[in-house]
């Protein structure tokens, strides 16, 4: 991906990026239509209570809204690498404003059901899964890199003011004008963002001749993540703590109309209170990590969403229920960018965005889990009893995983380039394969235990950058010759894995060689595979 905006002295102002039109243009279009998606779920989970006072149906719209994002996250991140962004955002946005259109026509007719609110649900949660890799992946195309992580913050700020907007905003207009109105707000607010679009003239990204397959973009983020330990606890802990704290936001319009005897203008004020939370707890969190880490930071974000659940079940008050949904507001906006924030710490830039799409797999996956499982629970248990028990577990887990800790993310994973290119007799088409790789080493008796333990560690980068096979072999003449191999699917895929291996990569591979007693370097060969005969 290719910035065309110009760089500038790096300023200390976390508003920088906002001084760059169409930064700006695009950040207050994405506020507007989250906005407006806001409104339409505090009408959708308003009227499920309308429609029927089943927990698990109340449930079943939360999970409706989530399900396509968890099976659709990881196609929705290779598409967003692949396409044109801006057309591609442009169609989804024209999708999504047909969804709320039928919901308008639909509520206001009096022919919204229980089964076609819960299709469009899942159909607006299609088009959110469609367009959450897109949006992330065009900040780096809107800001010169020394203000992205500001971009970055500020989009994070913008769906927070959404969402501390949105849902008062709907629940008043649902309250006094009514559902079909609350939708028709959230087709202007898509509008919106389509004329956005439209008036950014993205430049062409042309294909390079390495440019992958939807299939092989997709293999390659599974597979990175599939050899990375790092990634790996990042998503056990992210599916732990999401699928314990989801009974909250599941039977939240059940907490707000039963146990706060709240209509449906409170229950957008409650939404509004949590929103609110979330953006004190952004500006409190620099200074909360300069006394405790990532671990801690989830760990103090469980105890305070548990200690207000365990609250609500006991039907506070409504005035004191509000400040207790900031507090749960600000718990769940630490936890949720603690963890997206050490994923993309542990990811280079060629598969963020896949990766991170397999990270909103999980995260959906057990916000969608969570709210069915709770849902359920709740009908057979009541809705308080359900909080006291889903706290309980939450504390108890977050305890538990406090000992499985995250990763730091500190290293360079910037691309090194320092592999050579092939030595090759003749051109070699992008699509021969497969391909071995062979490294020769001389290695020391003495040396041999610690070249292997480091060259096994290494092995995981191999696989992550595109090896499906790798080992390591001995000269049963000559026991200090060693020689690693892998293998890679085509030729085309060993050329990507020169771009692809890193920094950190590359310092790991200079301590390899420390150990490496012949004057030459070790010999690096590459083997093509000949057609099979009969």
């Amino acid at each position: 991906m290719t910035s065309q905006v110009p760089a500038s002295p790096a300023s200390g102002g976390g508003f920088a990026p906002l001084r760059r039109p169409v930064f700006a243009v695009l950040w207050a279009g994405t506020i507007f239509g989250n906005v407006g998606s806001f409104m339409r779920d505090v009408a959708s989970s308003w009227l499920v209570t309308d429609l029927s006072a089943s927990p698990a149906a109340v449930a079943m719209i939360q999970a409706a809204g989530t399900l396509p994002i968890f099976l659709l996250a990881i196609p929705a991140g290779v598409l967003s690498d692949l396409l044109d962004r801006r057309r591609f955002l442009i169609g989804v946005q024209a999708f999504l404003a047909c969804v709320s259109l039928s919901l308008a026509i639909l509520s206001s007719s009096g022919l919204l059901t229980i089964e076609a609110l819960v299709g469009l649900t899942f159909l607006g949660g299609v088009g959110a899964a469609l367009v959450a890799p897109a949006w992330q992946s065009i900040v780096p195309e809107l800001v010169p890199r020394e203000e992205l992580k500001r971009a970055v913050g500020l989009n994070s700020l913008g769906i927070n003011i959404a969402r501390s907007i949105g849902p008062a905003a709907g629940g008043l207009i649902l309250a006094g004008v009514g559902a079909a109105a609350t939708y028709g707000a959230d087709v202007a607010s898509y509008l919106f963002v389509i004329a956005a679009l439209l008036w950014w003239k993205r430049p062409a990204v042309p294909r390079d001749e390495l440019s992958e397959s939807f299939g092989g973009a997709f293999r390659a983020g599974l597979r990175y993540v599939r050899a990375s330990p790092e990634v790996h606890r990042v998503l056990l802990r992210a599916f732990v703590f999401f699928a314990l704290a989801s009974s909250v936001w599941a039977l939240l319009p059940l907490v707000a109309r039963n146990l706060l005897a709240g209509d449906a203008g409170f229950y957008g004020i409650m939404l509004g209170a949590i929103g609110a939370g979330a953006i004190l707890g952004a500006v409190l969190m620099p200074r909360i990590q300069s006394c405790v880490d990532a671990d801690g930071m989830v760990l103090l974000a469980a105890l305070l969403t548990a200690a207000v659940m365990t609250l609500l079940c006991l039907a506070p008050p409504r005035w004191l229920a509000l400040p207790l949904l900031l507090i749960l507001g600000a718990a769940w906006i630490m936890a949720l960018t603690t963890l997206n924030g050490t994923a993309q710490a542990v990811l280079p830039n060629w598969v963020r965005g896949r990766a991170l799409a397999v990270y909103l797999t999980v995260f959906n996956g057990a916000m969608t889990a969570g709210s069915l499982a709770w849902g359920l629970v709740a009908q057979e248990i009541g809705v308080p009893t359900t909080l006291v028990v889903a706290a309980a577990g939450l504390v108890a887990a977050a305890l538990v995983m406090h000992r499985a800790k995250l990763p730091k993310g500190e290293a360079d994973l910037g691309a090194s380039n320092h592999w050579p290119e092939p030595l090759v007799a003749e051109t070699v088409a992008h699509d021969r394969g497969p391909v071995m790789i062979t490294v020769e080493y001389r290695v020391a008796s003495a040396d041999r235990a610690a070249f292997l333990a480091l060259l096994y560690r290494f092995s995981a980068e191999r696989r992550r950058d595109g090896a499906f096979a790798w080992g390591v072999t001995e000269d049963a003449a000559e026991p200090d010759r060693l020689v690693e191999w892998f293998m890679v699917q085509s030729w085309a895929e060993h050329l990507r894995q020169h771009k692809r291996v890193s920094k950190a990569d590359a310092d790991v591979q200079a301590e390899l060689r420390r150990f490496h007693t012949d004057a030459v370097e070790p010999q690096v060969r590459h083997l093509l595979a000949l057609p099979s005969s009969r």
